[in-house]
């Protein structure tokens, strides 16, 4: 396996007024490694100043997932609960360019999204997925972190906060039919109708005002990060502990984790 399979990559293409965004490592069911986040912020600076660009697609590559999650490997060279606080913080950032392009925004669902894969399509205004599609963040489960208040208050805007008590304390993975019903997703569309309805979305979309979409996806936003609170407390105290570090190497040597609750 090169360099480039192995740390993947997000790819950017753009034809007309439609930009595709690819997250590119189908062997890691498109897992994000650090580059990969880095290189999706770049992508969202490029767009930010984009004139042509009316609308953003995001996709994942293989067909098996959008993205599933940041890549746990990366978390074993965390030392303390600080390390936890950074990386959240990274990935607030990353998050909250892709949330602040001026054009709409569609991720198109096959498969997994899950964890950071989540927050990046919840931060999209429209969705749509095969029934393939499944969603969650079981890190309850998993890997015994948490997440930002930006990325709670994204996902229960998107889900409702009894969906994302179930996903985060119970560590359920949603259906495809879950996310339709809760107005997740705009559409379920078969496998083999995916392309043809992501081109058909964007099209429409791409042709409608784009002073108002920028205007209103602006107010969105703002609505969506007034008076969050401060849980970096919080955080230190998840990545800080002996249960962050146990599912992290639990997840790597491919065994399930003995949580101690401290």
């Amino acid at each position: 396996m090169n360099d480039t399979a192995r740390e993947g990559q997000v790819r950017l293409d753009i034809d007309g007024s439609v930009a595709t965004i690819v997250f590119d490592r189908p062997a890691a069911r498109n897992a994000m490694t650090w580059s990969m986040y880095e290189q999706l912020g770049a992508i969202c600076d490029r767009l930010a100043v984009e004139p042509g660009v009316r609308v953003a697609c995001l996709r994942g590559a293989g067909g098996e997932a959008f993205v599933a999650g940041t890549d746990i490997e990366q978390f074993r060279t965390f030392k303390d609960g600080q390390d936890g606080v950074n990386y959240e913080r990274r990935i607030d950032e990353g998050v909250a360019r892709l949330e602040a392009l001026p054009m709409p925004t569609v991720a198109v669902i096959e498969g997994w999204a899950v964890g950071g894969g989540l927050a990046i399509a919840a931060a999209c205004d429209i969705r749509i997925a095969t029934p393939s599609a499944r969603l969650g963040v079981p890190i309850a489960r998993t890997l015994g972190n948490c997440l930002s208040a930006a990325n709670l208050a994204r996902l229960v805007a998107a889900f409702g906060r009894p969906r994302v008590q179930r996903m985060l304390v119970g560590a359920e993975i949603l259906s495809a039919d879950e996310g339709l019903a809760c107005g997740f997703l705009a559409e379920l569309v078969p496998a083999d109708g995916i392309n043809a309805a992501a081109v058909a979305l964007c099209k429409r979309v791409a042709s409608l005002a784009p002073v108002t979409q920028a205007v209103t996806k602006e107010a969105l936003r703002r609505l969506l990060v007034q008076n969050l609170p401060d849980v970096e407390d919080l955080i230190v105290r998840a990545y800080g502990s002996e249960d962050f570090r146990e599912g992290v190497e639990a997840f790597t040597q491919k065994r399930g984790p003995v949580w101690r609750g401290r």
